[in-house]
Parts: structure tokens; sequence; C-alpha cells
């Protein structure tokens, strides 16, 4: 029976089932589990993420089930596919991490022809990691159905002996205390087997579960969804939620561009800010805007930061795990803490707005969500960066920097042409403090894919060098990185840009405080080498070719170009 409150609405499935010509349609529809009945009812699609590599995701299939349950009782049919989803830390150091920006658009234009070709009238989006959430969101925006996200949580902290609070950005610096004595090996290998004690984003402030913050920040995932442990009991109360929301919203006509607007947009730099956020954070809005058709610069992101403290200690840039901030009041709290800095009417998927979800929220734990009086760093997570290396931009989370004496530097670039050379240098000993670590084409068009350099900088920091030397790159971060590492340099070196011209022993000189990353070289030798440049050749092939040609600057969010004229 049909529900009348649904009716009436325009739904988009009845393309598949109310002209009489449809037959072939109608019988399709039955081999799947759709009455006759149920025709007319709301196809909602389950976007689900599941699968047994990431343990980001292991649990969403479960999660999945109960979003089905929640649609089937506010009168839907809910039909479930999945999204591919791959692991940033299984990918980390090796030419897998080339794939994984390029998933993000893979992933939106395949959730896309999904729902445009099944003419799906609403959406709920399981995902955990660090690009499936951002494309998921991405893919939100092109269709603009009614859609309500629902992110999958992060992982406990890890324990291991005298060892607390264990993410996988601590066991990475690991290796650089095995190179140094520090630790053993047969120690690294007993912690390794205990590190990650279950489902769930790696339980640090990376990617993942800034991606997951945001997304609530902006309105588009249920109340407290973002820090909630993904084994918490609460959980599948949530997921039912989530299933019974997204028909409201289709009730409401409420759809994701009349979420996500300039003003959520704002909102969500400001969270970012706060939480101690990833770099990747900064590709990822931009993404997500340009498909909203809202404009935002790089540099508007700067601005924020210069108004909006850090208040969250977590790691990597703190002292505890992102479940735990759950404990202290989680993003609402947050956000109650950031009111003054917040568009409060914004809209959301609860049908309220972002006012009213957050009302009667408090902080808990002063040391994990600091007051505004008393931050732990006076301006936001995240520095923009310019200057003659990065006349475009380039990105630095300085909250991330451990010996503040490294907020600014002069030193001697040691040029790597990709991120394995610099780490054979690093781990050969063959880095000398002072040193400025340059690695480039590693670019979104370079690399191609703009990889993680997240290996070379937990060893560099696990080795102590993070207190001397610098990192600059054309490729990017991941989440849990700190240290004086410099991403995102714009134009990258395969486009020419200054980066490509550094020799070895050239004085690099940055200055975080004041937003500078400069060349120290005179112009008319840069021309010189300029003249006699030639960008490397590469033979590549299948979606790393195609993302080759059509990769926009890190500046822009690595999206794709679009044809123009079409």
């Amino acid at each position: 029976m049909i529900d009348s409150s649904t009716e009436n609405l325009p739904l988009r499935s009845r393309d598949l089932h109310e002209p009489l010509e449809r037959t072939a349609h109608r019988a399709l529809l039955h081999v799947v589990g759709v009455t006759h009945g149920d025709l007319g009812k709301p196809l909602v699609a389950i976007v689900n993420s599941w699968n047994e590599v990431v343990p980001g995701h292991i649990h969403l299939r479960a999660l999945g089930e109960l979003v089905k349950q929640g649609v089937r009782e506010a009168g839907g049919i809910p039909m479930e596919f999945d999204t591919i989803a791959l692991c940033d830390g299984l990918a980390q150091g090796h030419v897998g991490m080339g794939f994984s920006l390029p998933s993000r658009e893979a992933i939106a234009d395949t959730v896309e022809i999904m729902l445009e070709g099944h003419r799906f009238d609403a959406a709920v989006m399981l995902s955990s990691c660090d690009k499936i959430e951002p494309a998921h969101l991405m893919a939100a925006l092109r269709v603009n159905i009614p859609t309500v996200m629902l992110t999958g949580g992060p992982m406990e902290g890890g324990r291991y002996k005298e060892h607390h609070e264990i993410t996988l950005s601590t066991m990475r610096e690991f290796a650089g205390q095995v190179k140094i004595g520090k630790l053993t090996r047969e120690e690294l290998t007993e912690i390794e087997k205990a590190a990650l004690p279950g489902p769930g984003s790696c339980s640090m402030m990376g990617t993942a579960n800034t991606m997951g913050c945001l997304i609530e920040a902006l309105g588009m995932s249920p109340t407290g969804c973002g820090t909630m442990l993904a084994v918490d009991p609460r959980r599948p109360a949530l997921a039912r939620e989530a299933g019974r929301l997204v028909l409201e919203c289709l009730r409401s006509s409420l759809t994701p561009l009349k979420i996500v607007t300039r003003q959520a947009i704002e909102n969500a730099m400001a969270v970012d800010m706060a939480l101690g956020g990833s770099t990747n954070s900064v590709l990822h809005l931009l993404a997500i805007a340009h498909e909203a058709d809202i404009p935002l610069e790089l540099d508007e992101f700067d601005a924020v930061a210069r108004r909006v403290p850090h208040l969250c200690n977590v790691k990597p840039s703190g002292q505890y795990s992102v479940g735990r901030m759950d404990e202290a009041g989680g993003l609402p709290a947050l956000m109650q803490e950031l009111r003054e800095f917040l568009h409060l009417d914004a809209r959301t998927v609860t049908g309220k707005t972002l006012g009213e979800n957050i009302a009667g929220a408090t902080v808990s734990n002063r040391e994990l969500i600091r007051p505004l009086s008393d931050p732990l760093f006076p301006q936001g997570s995240l520095a923009i960066l310019r200057g003659g290396l990065a006349p475009d931009g380039a990105v630095v989370k300085q909250t991330g920097v451990r010996f503040k004496s490294m907020l600014t530097h002069r030193g001697p670039a040691r040029v790597f042409e990709k991120m394995e050379e610099a780490i054979r240098a690093v781990m050969g000993d063959m880095i000398r403090p002072g040193d400025v670590v340059v690695v480039r084409y590693e670019g979104p068009k370079g690399g191609p894919g703009m990889r993680e350099m997240h290996q070379i900088t937990s060893i560099m920091v696990g080795m102590g060098l993070d207190e001397h030397c610098g990192l600059v790159t054309d490729g990017r971060f991941s989440g849990s990185t700190r240290g004086p590492c410099i991403g995102h340099v714009s134009p990258e070196a395969v486009e020419g840009g200054p980066i490509a011209l550094v020799q070895d022993g050239d004085l690099i000189e940055y200055d975080i405080p004041n937003r500078r990353l400069d060349l120290l070289v005179a112009a008319d030798e840069l021309a010189r080498r300029r003249a006699v440049w030639k960008p490397p050749k590469r033979e590549l092939k299948g979606i790393l070719a195609r993302y080759a040609c059509l990769a926009e600057s890190a500046s822009k969010g690595a999206i794709l170009r679009e044809p123009i004229g079409w």
C-alpha cells in the first residue's frame, strides 16, 4: 500500500513503471523484489561503500541493513548498491597512492550514473574514509535528489603496554624510532598486532574523520554522526534514523543544493580550523563547492584561519584520539563554542537549522575541546602560503609543527623527483639538519594522482628531523601528517611551476606566520633554467592517463576540467 504522504510527490522513479509501455521495466523490478503493490513508493538508493579491504568500511554492510529498515518504516523502497573504496593507509608509500585522489572523481561519476540511470528518488550514502566521503557528497550535489549521508565513525584509539591512544600516524612514526634505535623491531611487531582495535576510520583527525565532521557541519548527516565511534552502541539507531530522515527530506523537497550553500561552506571552513583538520580538506571543500556552483578561493581558507582558533586537542596535532572528543561533547559541543563564527540558520538534513541541532550541547572536557578564551593555537590549523616558490599557493598545517622554531626556516634544498628517492635518502642518513627536502612531480598531473607524502614525513618525525628540516612538495599529505610539511605547491612541477626549477643547494625560505614560501635564486638564473627545462616523459595508461590530461591545479581542488562550450 502506498503511503499517502508520498502519493502525490513528483517521484523520478515513475519513469520506470508508470507508462503502459514500461512493461519490461516493471518485470525487471519484480525480479529484484519490488512487488506490484510497491510500485509508486519512493525508490531510495542505499549507496554503500562496504568492502572487506578497508577497516573503515567493514562494518558498513550491517549499518546498511539498518538504514534499509528505516527507509521501509518511513514508506520507501530501499535498493542497495556498493561503490569502490580505497584504503589510503594500505595505498601509502607505493604506486597505489597515485590512484587515491583520482578515485574521488571515479566514485562520484559511478554514483551519478547509478542514481540517474535508475531514476532514484532519494539516497542514503554510507562511507567512512578519505576520498569516498567527499565523492559521495559531490555526486549528491550533482544529482540533487534528497540525500542523507551516514559516515561510519572513527576507530577507537589503540593501546599496547605504555603506548596509549595509538593511531595509524603513530604506527608510521614508530618506523623512524626503530631506525634510530629507540624501539626494537620485535617490539614494533607486537605493537602492530595490537594497535588498531576494530572497525572505523583511523582514530586521529586525518582526512577521513575531518571530512566526517565537516559533512555534519555542512548539515548533510545526522547530528552527532561525525565523532561517534564506529562501535558506539548508539550507531545502529542512528542508521535507522538516517533511513527515516531521507523520506522526510523527500516529502519536504529538501535537496543537497538547498543545504550545501555558501553559508554551509563557511561553517565547514570554521569547524575545520577549530578541529585541526587535514590539509586534504582544502582540496575536498574546493571540489564540493565547485559541484554546488559556489565560488570559493584558496585564500578564503586563510582568512578563516586568521579568525577561528584551533581548539581540539586531538591527534595528530594533539594528545587524544577522535573518539575521546565525542566523550567531550563531539561536534555539537565544538560548534556551540564556535557559535559566533557560524551561520546558525543554515538548513540541515534533520529538518532543523544548525542552531537547533546543537542547542543544549555542552563541552564536558576542556582538555579535549578548549574554550575560545584559551585555545591550543590562536589561529586555525591550516595556513595558505604564497611567494616565489608557490605563486598560486601552498598549504601547511601550522598546528602540526611541533617545534615552534620551525615555523620559519631557511635552508638548502635537497631535491628529489619522487617520494621513494626521498625516503631512501632519509633512511640512508643523507639529509642533514637545516635541509629543506623538496619532492616534486607528485602533483595532480605530475604524479599523476597527487600522492600523499605521509610515509616520508612520518619517518622524518620518528627520527626527529622535523626539529631541523622542512619538506616542500607539489604532492599532498595525509591528514595525520605533522611537522613543517608544506604541500599543494602550485603551479606544480609538471606544469613548469617554480618548484620544477629548484636545484640542490638553492636556498628555500618559508615563513608560516607571514604566509610566505620563497626560492632565493636570482630571476635571471631562474630564466636560464626555464629556457632549458623540459617536463619528464611518462608512459601512462588507464585512469591515470585520463586524470593527468584532465586534472586541474591543487589550488582549484584537483577537480577534473570540464569541456568548454558543451
